[in-house]
């Protein structure tokens, strides 16, 4: 029974859920959308303007997946028209530290990796 729960947890098998979970989480729309909810609730308009050029549908989608995760919470407000906030869960949270840690190593080697692509691509 617990090599069945490590074969789930290990990347580099390509059936695992970890990987299909990391596959998820490591695609461009769900790194914006962890980093612009950030610590707030926002509706679904405020994070499709908080993420330039992201398609309803692809915002929707990406959504789902995280709520699917238990990454991010959905509250929907008995209201007229129904209101819909999303927020990050505790694992989302710790998730979104990692966000950050990646996008210092963007900012901090960006001239590094845009000189490398220069050289490169000459």
């Amino acid at each position: 029974m617990a090599a069945a729960v490590e074969d789930v947890r290990d990347l580099s098998r390509a059936d695992s859920l970890a990987r299909e979970i990391f596959s998820g989480i490591a695609n461009k729309w769900a790194l914006l959308i962890i980093n612009v909810l950030g610590e707030r609730t926002l509706r679904f308009s405020e994070l499709r303007t908080g993420i330039e050029v992201i398609s309803h549908k692809m915002l929707t989608q990406n959504l789902r997946m995280l709520e699917r995760d238990g990454l991010v919470e959905r509250t929907v407000h008995p209201t007229v028209p129904p209101r819909v906030e999303y927020t990050l869960t505790q694992p989302g949270q710790a998730l979104r530290g990692m966000v950050n840690g990646m996008c210092g190593w963007t900012r901090q080697y960006f001239g590094h990796i845009e000189a490398s692509r220069r050289r490169f691509d000459a």
